[in-house]
């Protein structure tokens, strides 16, 4: 099979060449988007110098299920409506939090255009779990 690809790829270098470029343009873009990408140990530290705080951008029912210590629960279809809440918190790193890290990004970006420093849990609540961190309920 990998010959098969690499025949491809050498006969049809223009195509291949499009795709490597559109993926690579892909991944640019995401990476960009949505302020930094914090991991769980860089998470916790900004929290516990108090710069930092913990916007959890799921839903009521699975922020009851479980959540990071400290974290605010505003789920994420009402986060713009629910801004003005945060304003308090402006000289601090908003951090945004979701279950897998798929939309925390495009809400930090909102977030930045309206003036905070915002970041976003890499991998969500997923990685805080992988990592063996606490949760409360």
């Amino acid at each position: 099979m990998l010959d098969h690809l690499i025949a491809f790829a050498t006969t049809h270098y223009l195509l291949a060449g499009i795709f490597v470029l559109l993926l690579a343009l892909l991944i640019a873009h995401e990476m960009k988007g949505g302020g930094r990408s914090l991991s769980t140990g860089e998470l916790t530290g900004l929290v516990n110098k108090d710069a930092g705080v913990v916007i959890d951008i799921r839903s009521a029912k699975d922020f009851a299920a479980g959540h990071i210590v400290g974290a605010l629960n505003i789920p994420h279809d009402k986060l713009t409506a629910r801004v003005g809440e945060l304003n308090k918190h402006k000289d601090k790193t908003i951090i945004l939090v979701d279950a897998q890290g798929q939309t925390a990004g495009t809400h930090a970006r909102e977030l930045m255009k309206s003036g905070f420093t915002a970041a976003k849990l890499s991998g969500g609540i997923s990685s805080w779990k992988g990592d063996n961190l606490p949760l409360v309920k």
